[in-house]
């Protein structure tokens, strides 16, 4: 990792001047005595004092006092490090695709009862412009249950007769492996997926692909948790890191339809955009290996994802 650039680890190292990847003489130059200085300024700073420093600064002023600190530590961090060596910006994903998938459903979610995915959405961030460059959505054909619960349909606003006139998986999935092609992902740009949780890809996208009977696809086999992230970089508890608690914190309301897979992936979209503002580099922090979740360690090399193809089917 280089030097100065602060990442949403999965361990709780502040950069005051402690190891963060190799030795101590690295921060040996006094810019990090300064950095350890200010951070402890910034510490006793009242939520007042923090909001008209930021506002001096044209800096968003919204959100709790844990990530108003957090947003001026790192903008006096940037600037004291950008005088020091400027920082390349190729090091990084061009692209974010996130994903928040809707899947059927039950009350009182009884374990017996398989997810399947009836709602597809994609919204393409790029990491540059900090813009929303592109959306795609599709709705999905459930086929083991094929009848939508009165408690999905009021959840997530999609009806049977959406569903009924909707693509099986496959048929959605290779569409949306034909979007990102046109979109260049993985040959000209870099890119990541970023999901709310670890649910999505872990669970019903490993499901699903069980269903469908294809292999589970490679382009999504490591992704970006902002949960994880999130919790990391604003130093909260992982209970605190639901979606609206995370928008209401960054002084954020939700907008659209809560539970509509593609206003969710937008509200999540909105959230990452605050944290690269805020100076997080948002990595990928969790993957899938022989079918199980496994948690991928902030120091592992950053490598973007490869270009989407059509998985295999299964026998």
């Amino acid at each position: 990792a280089r030097i100065g650039k602060q990442h949403c680890r999965n361990n709780d190292q502040e950069t005051n001047g402690k190891s963060l990847t190799s030795s101590s003489s690295d921060f040996s130059d006094p810019v990090y005595k300064e950095i350890a200085i200010t951070n402890g300024y910034i510490n006793r700073m009242t939520r007042d004092e923090l909001r008209s420093k930021l506002a001096e600064f044209k800096l968003e002023t919204r959100g709790v006092k844990d990530v108003l600190k957090k947003r001026l530590k790192n903008y006096y961090k940037k600037q004291k490090l950008m005088q020091k060596e400027p920082t390349d910006g190729d090091s990084y994903y061009d692209y974010i695709c996130v994903v928040d998938f809707e899947a059927t459903c039950e009350e009182g979610n009884p374990p017996e009862f398989i997810h399947e995915i009836i709602e597809f959405p994609v919204v393409l961030l790029n990491t540059h412009t900090l813009e929303i460059e592109d959306t795609f959505q599709q709705y999905v054909k459930p086929e083991i249950n094929p009848k939508l619960s009165a408690f999905c349909i009021s959840l997530t606003g999609i009806t049977q007769d959406i569903v009924d006139k909707a693509d099986t998986f496959p048929q959605v999935l290779q569409n949306v492996i034909e979007w990102m092609r046109q979109r260049e992902l993985g040959t000209k740009y870099s890119y990541s997926m970023l999901t709310d949780g670890s649910w999505d890809m872990s669970k019903f996208l490993n499901i699903q692909c069980r269903i469908s009977r294809i292999k589970y696809p490679t382009f999504a086999k490591r992704w970006i948790n902002i949960r994880k992230s999130y919790g990391n970089f604003y130093k909260v508890p992982r209970n605190q890191t639901k979606l609206t608690i995370m928008l209401e914190k960054l002084g954020m309301n939700y907008d659209g339809r809560p539970h509509s897979g593609l206003d969710d992936s937008k509200n999540i979209a909105r959230i990452a955009v605050r944290m690269l503002q805020d100076g997080c580099e948002l990595r990928v922090n969790e993957r899938m290996h022989a079918g199980q979740l496994v948690t991928v360690s902030s120091s592992a090399p950053l490598e973007g994802a490869p270009a989407p193809q059509m998985p295999r089917y299964r026998n």
